[in-house]
């Protein structure tokens, strides 16, 4: 058997590693091509070209390098179509994969061509799922509420599981080390995190530590662990140092990461998919982000939903309070981080049923992707 995949971005290479383990398990002796990541080249990947060049997002980036985006779209169209595998598999990435996937079906109809994450169509612009329906034979969904979204343009959609779900998780060892490292004590303490991007931590941080300065003369003697991207610890040194008893946590490596979620007793975390992190490790969270307004007027014209936190969506209410664009205030924020401080009980109950809807219980994700794209392959 002969499988080609595409991945264009870290994400994407994680899983496509864990897909290709659990295809190997599942089929011995089948072969790969493609392009990936270093996740996906401990799994016997030769990629074509180096997948960052891929990771490319926006206009203005992607405008001065479309004739090189263009050549690499037609080399990897070229090695699929001269490999002949049983089955493509494009990985997140839509931009590029979904245009692999239209040439591929175009000239050679009898590859299977599956896409692994499922476009957030539920969220905005419905049309997607249409439009890639005739060049995509299934889809591998990382949410259980897609499926039905992508079966009604005509394809076939798996629910595999989250990747969260098989995460890192903090140890017992790990959370003691992390409080004698940042001079934690034994108390409580308070996790914040503004982002990865400078543009996202320069916007927050000011609200975030207004925010939390105002908690602090409800609740004091919280101190506050901020986990700090790689290349950022400048920035976020000089826009938190006005933050009550704050704690960077600079080069962290996963376990690292997964002990300071994993003790914090709540969390004030931007929108994003660090909601899901939080979840799994059960911290109480509150949600904030903000944006410049036109960029905020147009994203509420297009959205779809009226939640940005999965948690939200999953449980069909608002147990994870949100503050967004507007509202994303500090005396709000303060007020609800106080309020899930004194009674967890309720968010930590959800939080625990997000996991098990997202697969906890089930299957490692990468092995359930595996036998879906097999199933499909009627093998």
């Amino acid at each position: 058997m002969r499988a080609a995949l595409v991945a264009g971005e870290a994400s994407g290479d994680q899983l496509g590693g864990a897909l290709m383990a659990g295809l190997r398990a599942a089929a011995p002796g089948i072969s790969f091509t493609g392009v990936g990541g270093p996740a996906m080249r401990a799994e016997g990947l030769e990629s074509l070209f180096p997948y960052d060049e891929l990771s490319v997002m926006g206009l203005a980036e992607i405008l001065p390098r479309y004739a090189h985006l263009r050549r690499r779209l037609l080399q990897t169209v070229a090695a699929v179509l001269a490999a002949r595998p049983d089955v493509l598999i494009g990985i997140d990435s839509p931009d590029f994969c979904l245009r692999v996937a239209a040439r591929v079906r175009a000239a050679a109809p009898e590859i299977r061509i599956v896409h692994y994450v499922a476009p957030s169509v539920w969220a905005w612009r419905p049309g997607r799922a249409k439009k890639m329906a005739p060049h995509v034979d299934q889809v591998l969904a990382l949410l259980p509420f897609e499926p039905p979204w992508m079966e009604a343009a005509g394809m076939r959609c798996d629910f595999v599981g989250h990747p969260v779900v098989s995460g890192p998780r903090a140890t017992a060892e790990g959370i003691a080390r992390l409080r004698r490292d940042l001079d934690l004590g034994t108390g409580r303490y308070l996790l914040a995190l503004p982002g990865s991007r400078r543009t996202e931590v320069a916007r927050l941080a000011p609200v975030f530590g207004a925010a939390l300065r105002e908690l602090a003369a409800r609740r004091p003697g919280l101190p506050v662990v901020v986990p700090v991207a790689p290349g950022l610890e400048r920035e976020v040194a000089e826009l938190t140092a006005g933050w009550p008893q704050v704690r960077l946590l600079s080069g962290a490596d996963a376990a690292t990461k997964a002990a300071a979620f994993g003790g914090a007793a709540a969390a004030l975390a931007k929108s994003g998919t660090v909601s899901l992190e939080l979840a799994a490790a059960g911290t109480p969270m509150v949600v904030a982000y903000d944006m410049n307004r036109l960029t905020w007027a147009i994203a509420r014209a297009m959205v779809r939903v009226d939640t940005a936190t999965l948690v939200n969506l999953i449980e069909g209410e608002t147990v994870v309070p949100e503050f967004l664009g507007p509202a994303c205030r500090p005396g709000p924020i303060a007020a609800a981080l106080a309020a899930v401080l004194d009674a967890p009980q309720a968010q930590l109950a959800a939080l625990d049923r997000t996991m098990v809807a997202l697969g906890r219980d089930g299957p490692p994700p990468g092995q359930r992707a595996a036998q879906a794209v097999l199933e499909g392959l009627g093998a």
